[in-house]
């Protein structure tokens, strides 16, 4: 049995189209997460390949926080390698790349599209402090960007810069999750407010780790908060009017989480001992409204 198999979807069961596509649904969107109300904003007939997509990003980005081992989560990690190689032969095993299939064969998306996600994962795997803003910067471009670009071409666009430009917001989302993640990430060994930055403020990664909130904390979240916002701004504002409408997914999970930041600036960034979340009906009315 490979890594990330189970008894229920070991390769040669046989599981039917509207299987797979829950199973997708599930592992990426359930119902009032941000991405279950993003994906309401698509045609339904492009739904099941974006949750298919989607699901592929979950199921990588999963890996570190699955797997406490170093050795089997490599070894995770390079399983989904080969099983882009079956799916770009037409063999794919699990349920994801199931779902993918006719998806890659209706979209042309390149296998090196989904062979850059795998690259955020394995950042994951191997670095959990990042010494600057431009080390954390490309992190959330490979965690983020990467997957943003990949569905941009299932939600669709007429622009061709739409792509690239999709991929700087998602790297600006990503950068924005940091903050609302903050002590989601700490609690899990992961600090990624940059080291530098961190000693300009005077918080060690400790303080974090040990949810220690001082006037000190305030200051950096307040810090990370306005330069992560306008990043969400500019990147969103970039989006060509031409492909709004179709890329609006996106737009609607970057509405999401500049509603949540805000969220988390009025509990005065009580993020270390809890999880802060919109409720389901303002990210329906968020969702809705993004432009």
């Amino acid at each position: 049995m490979q890594p990330h198999e189970t008894a229920d979807d070991s390769p040669g069961t046989h599981v039917s189209p509207a299987q797979v596509n829950d199973y997708c649904r599930q592992k990426a969107g359930p119902p009032g997460s941000a991405l279950y109300y993003a994906l309401l904003q698509l045609p339904p007939s492009k739904r099941d390949a974006a949750y298919a997509a989607h699901a592929f990003c979950q199921e990588v980005a999963d890996i570190h926080a699955a797997v406490h081992d170093p050795g089997v989560a490599h070894a995770k990690l390079d399983w989904w390698r080969q099983e882009l190689a079956r799916l770009f032969t037409g063999t794919p095993a699990h349920p994801v790349t199931r779902a993918l299939a006719p998806v890659v064969k209706n979209s042309g998306i390149t296998r090196a599209a989904f062979e850059a996600v795998l690259h955020g994962a394995e950042m994951d795997l191997s670095q959990m402090r990042y010494l600057d803003f431009a080390g954390l910067t490309h992190y959330c471009d490979a965690a983020g960007g990467a997957p943003a670009e990949l569905v941009s071409h299932i939600y669709g666009f007429d622009a061709p810069q739409t792509p690239t430009l999709a991929r700087s917001l998602g790297q600006a989302i990503t950068l924005g999750r940091r903050v609302s993640d903050a002590g989601v990430d700490a609690r899990a060994g992961y600090v990624y407010f940059p080291i530098d930055e961190l000693q300009r403020f005077g918080v060690t990664a400790a303080d974090l780790q040990n949810g220690k909130y001082s006037p000190a904390f305030v200051e950096l979240m307040k810090f990370q908060h306005a330069r992560a916002r306008q990043a969400i701004a500019t990147a969103a504002a970039a989006i060509p009017k031409q492909d709004r409408r179709k890329q609006k997914p996106l737009l609607a999970l970057a509405a999401l989480q500049l509603a949540l930041m805000d969220e988390v600036a009025a509990s005065d960034y009580q993020v270390l001992h809890q999880r802060i979340d919109l409720t389901p009906l303002r990210k329906f009315w968020r969702a809705w409204r993004a432009r």
